[in-house]
């Protein structure tokens, strides 16, 4: 399935240097969904080349044809979303109508800094001299190193892609070992808008050696990674070595808080919404659930039913939720449900590989009772479908406990109270806030966390400002 694409450089598509491949899995069944093209360092040379090359062209079209172009891009991912949605249903295991959610969502990122290339606004200021004046302006960094996951292969990269584009950069988009059809597709569409040659570059192989290699290139100026908290800091520190700008976007463990006011029913129907999006493997995935003590048995016990309600299934089949993506990650998740009861929790449902299914990686949707704050659970982000359920008596308690950990990428409040929902947004130490909505990536949002989930925003009006260098002239009229 893969024999049409490979190493995207120079406009076109490439085999790696010695035609060494890998295998792709379908997480719904176990089967090889075919092999895929493995990047060499000759590879990533000229995707270095061909990058730089882009750049120098794309950075000297005005601002109006550039959002022209980025724009047709937008267009085409909507005429093409099906066959997009189909490589993500393949690869990552979600459900088809979420590939298709994620699909719409990437052509309205690209739609969004369609806009955005046209708002790179400049500033005068006022001199102090009588005879300067003094303007500040902004230029593309350069040669941008794109570093995508698996769980949402197409918006994430879309983010990365269309804002470097935006800005005038180009780029060299890494996808996953795990989902490489997903961003090729994208690319192999977009590159069609009218892009020139090396402005849209895409590797695929090795994740250490590929990313190693580009970051250590003096071609390369700016890094965007979406991951763990683990391998952002390796990139940190690679990148730090050429003090090159990076944007991070890493792990969360986002509260959910659910106050005494709020409507039980809806805070359910959020938490559903927001907890088995991607069968919790989302970075803003709740993945500790605070509940007022005075009506945590009713979402409990409404949570736990809806919960099992839920369909199961190959990607295909319009369930509700897919696999665990892979086998490696399968067994994490048993391990963590295991660990979870053998500290003292009790299992309310779930907490196995499920048994309906012969193939695949697909786990039971797990709801945990009478956790406490030091389990494991607690601290390890689990990415997956895994519910830990706590109580809590007040304000100053749920803030301080949510607070409580490294990360500090979304939140989720349910209340009734505007009061008690502005005072719990402006106290938790989140990037983002979700209040009464499972609602939180949007395009024209700043997407992006504080403490250890990185730095940087994605998104919204302030991404494209991370791909440009600020210029300030001052000027002496009177020569």
């Amino acid at each position: 399935m893969y024999k049409n694409f490979g190493q995207f450089y120079n406009g076109s598509w490439h085999q790696s240097f010695d035609k060494s491949t890998y295998e792709v899995i379908n997480p719904c069944n176990e089967e090889v969904i075919g092999d895929v093209s493995n990047a060499k360092p000759e590879d990533v040379d000229n995707a270095l080349n061909s990058a730089k090359k882009g750049f120098e062209n794309w950075k000297k079209t005005a601002p109006w044809e550039r959002s022209k172009i980025i724009r047709k891009a937008a267009d085409l991912i909507r005429e093409n979303k099906e066959t997009i949605a189909k490589w993500i249903s393949l690869e990552v295991g979600k459900p088809l109508k979420e590939s298709l959610a994620e699909v719409e969502g990437s052509a309205e990122i690209f739609e969004w800094n369609s806009e955005e290339t046209k708002r790179i606004f400049g500033q005068n200021i006022e001199s102090r001299f009588p005879t300067t004046k003094m303007s500040i302006y902004y230029q593309p960094i350069g040669v941008v190193a794109a570093l995508v996951p698996w769980n949402f292969p197409c918006m994430l990269a879309s983010r990365k892609i269309s804002t470097s584009l935006a800005a005038g950069c180009s780029v060299i988009c890494k996808p996953d070992i795990i989902t490489p059809g997903s961003v090729m597709s994208l690319v192999d569409i977009i590159s069609k808008a009218g892009f020139p040659d090396g402005a849209i570059n895409l590797l695929s192989g090795d994740p250490a050696k590929v990313s190693e290699q580009l970051i250590s290139s003096d071609i390369v100026k700016k890094v965007s990674i979406t991951g763990s908290t683990r391998v952002g800091k390796i990139i940190l520190k690679q990148a730090a070595d050429k003090v090159q700008r990076v944007t991070m976007e890493l792990s969360g463990h986002a509260p959910f808080i659910v106050y005494e006011d709020a409507n039980v029913e809806k805070a359910v129907d959020v938490a559903m919404a927001a907890k088995y999006r991607n069968n919790g493997q989302v970075c803003i995935s709740p993945s500790r659930f605070y509940i007022h003590e005075k009506i945590k048995s009713k979402f409990q016990d409404l949570f736990v039913k809806k919960t099992l309600k839920l369909k199961m299934g190959d990607a295909f089949s319009n369930p509700d939720l897919g696999p665990i993506t892979t086998e490696r990650r399968l067994d994490d998740v048993q391990k963590l449900s295991n660990l979870t009861v053998e500290e003292g929790a009790e299992l309310i449902c779930g907490g196995k590989r499920a048994p309906s299914f012969n193939q695949g990686y697909y786990f039971e949707p797990t709801v945990f009772d009478k956790v406490k704050d030091n389990f494991t659970i607690m601290t390890e982000e689990p990415f997956a479908p895994l519910s830990p359920i706590l109580s809590f008596k007040d304000f100053d308690e749920v803030v301080e406990r949510a607070n409580n950990h490294d990360n500090g990428l979304s939140s989720y409040v349910c209340t009734t109270s505007m009061k008690k929902a502005y005072q719990t947004a402006d106290a938790l130490e989140t990037g983002m806030v979700s209040i009464n909505t499972p609602v939180v990536a949007v395009a024209e949002a700043p997407f992006g966390g504080i403490k250890q989930s990185g730095y940087g925003r994605e998104g919204g009006s302030e991404a494209i400002k991370d791909y440009l260098n600020t210029k300030y002239t001052h000027l002496g009229l009177d020569t």
